[in-house]
């Protein structure tokens, strides 16, 4: 049995994720703890599955606190000092739904996973019926929404007289991020936020193509800057006064620079991941700390490998892969809510422009090589000695894929996908068509 993928059980609902699975598996996670707090995004599918998860941990004896519609990072908020399950498809599309499962504001990790997957497939009985667990209600989004201003207020400066368009792609984010900006003193103009399952204002994960609206707003001069959201409040994307969206990893470098400069750490650490930028290495190094990276979709693991390994001096200030952040100085999860508001007060203090001046940015291309997932082993076990005979110069990396850096801050990554039949290759060099190309070639040669 294979629940469990990168990010949480995911899938179309009625095949994958149905009721009785999700029964399966809240009376399954029942054995792990007595309290659980419950959330959910606004997908029409949500309140029947946030059902069948309560009633399974109850029928495992455990007590549920129901805290109704919520963006992800605020059901992991809330599960600090307790678990918590969140049935949430993040930015798929609406016919998808699914789980995530934490614990004192953390996702499960492997372990934990395997755990669940094999209670699941033991079936327990319900406890005896005497045993069985309450729900109640809890509402946690304001305390929550409080917690995230008080922590920003601490960064830049305020964005009073600032405009800030935030599209929350009728997404649960709609229930948080214009409140928080708001509270803060910048002026919100808000776009598709009123939460609705059909997503009908543009699809939920924001990338270039889905903001056209928020762009074309903030272009026309609506705004100083834009804002767009996932479905559940995990991803953010920055637009910048031009309407165009500032690349996810000068986001990323900018956030991890400021938070090396600020931090009094003897050992500052930024988590990424492989796919991430070189322009993030150069930031963190210039602001004196130094970048480690772990596997895409588990900065959670990364996070409890680098501080188990790193000692008493060293500090993760910041963890990130590209549209994902991780704020550890106000949590262990990803939270888009805390990175619009981080961000509004650094471009209130600074100008976006000034921000982004010192990140070097490189041209940066993706390409899919198909590989059935039974080739992809073998695919890969090849590609780790071929491509470094292919760019005798690079210096090699396999730790998460095969990973190629170039003497100019060029690079190269080459991965398995874990959930597409495709074989990733990642790209940034000022000769990127060039680099992609023989890549792209090598992979093909291996797979065939």
């Amino acid at each position: 049995m294979k629940l469990f993928g990168t990010a949480g059980i995911r899938g179309p609902v009625g095949q994958q994720v149905t009721p009785e699975l999700a029964l399966s598996v809240g009376r399954a996670a029942a054995g792990d703890g007595d309290e659980f707090v419950l959330g959910r995004d606004g997908r029409e599918t949500g309140q029947a599955l946030a059902a069948a998860v309560a009633a399974g941990l109850e029928s495992g004896g455990a007590t549920v606190r129901r805290i109704g519609e919520v963006p992800t990072p605020t059901l992991a908020y809330a599960s600090q000092g307790r678990r918590g399950v969140m049935v949430t498809a993040s930015h798929n599309p609406p016919t998808d739904n699914g789980l995530k499962l934490f614990v004192d504001g953390r996702e499960y990790g492997e372990d934990a996973e395997r755990r669940l997957e094999n209670r699941v497939a033991d079936d327990p009985e319900p406890v005896a019926w005497d045993a069985w667990g309450t729900a109640t209600d809890l509402d946690v989004i304001e305390r929550y929404r409080e917690a995230v201003v008080g922590y920003a207020e601490e960064v830049g400066a305020s964005p009073e007289g600032l405009t800030v368009a935030v599209d929350c792609g009728n997404g649960v984010g709609s229930v948080a991020a214009p409140q928080v900006l708001r509270a803060l003193g910048a002026e919100v103009r808000a776009l598709n936020a009123t939460v609705d399952g059909h997503f009908p204002g543009r699809e939920s994960k924001p990338t270039p193509e889905s903001l056209t609206d928020l762009r074309a707003f903030v272009a026309d001069g609506n705004a100083d800057i834009g804002i767009g959201l996932d479905g559940d409040a995990d991803r953010l994307a920055l637009v910048d006064a031009d309407g165009e969206v500032v690349h996810e990893d000068t986001v990323l470098a900018v956030l991890a620079e400021r938070y090396v400069r600020e931090s009094e750490a003897t050992d500052p650490v930024v988590l990424s991941t492989p796919n991430a930028s070189a322009r993030v290495d150069e930031r963190v190094t210039a602001a004196g700390g130094r970048v480690e990276r772990t596997a895409l979709g588990v900065l959670h693991e990364g996070l409890a490998d680098v501080r188990a390994d790193g000692g008493e001096e060293t500090t993760v200030v910041f963890a990130a892969e590209p549209w994902k952040h991780v704020h550890t100085g106000f949590g262990d999860w990803i939270d888009s809510v805390v990175s619009a508001a981080v961000l509004v007060r650094l471009v209130a203090a600074s100008g976006l422009d000034r921000l982004t001046e010192p990140v070097t940015e490189r041209p940066y291309r993706k390409a899919n090589v198909e590989c059935p997932d039974g080739v992809k082993a073998d695919a890969m076990g090849t590609l780790e000695t071929r491509l470094p005979e292919r760019f005798p110069k690079a210096a090699v990396d396999t730790e998460y894929g095969v990973r190629l850096s170039f003497p100019d801050a060029s690079w190269v990554l080459v991965r398995p996908s874990g959930t597409e039949p495709y074989i990733r290759v990642y790209a940034e060099s000022d000769e990127v068509d060039t680099l992609v190309t023989e890549t792209v070639t090598a992979v093909e040669r291996a797979v065939n």
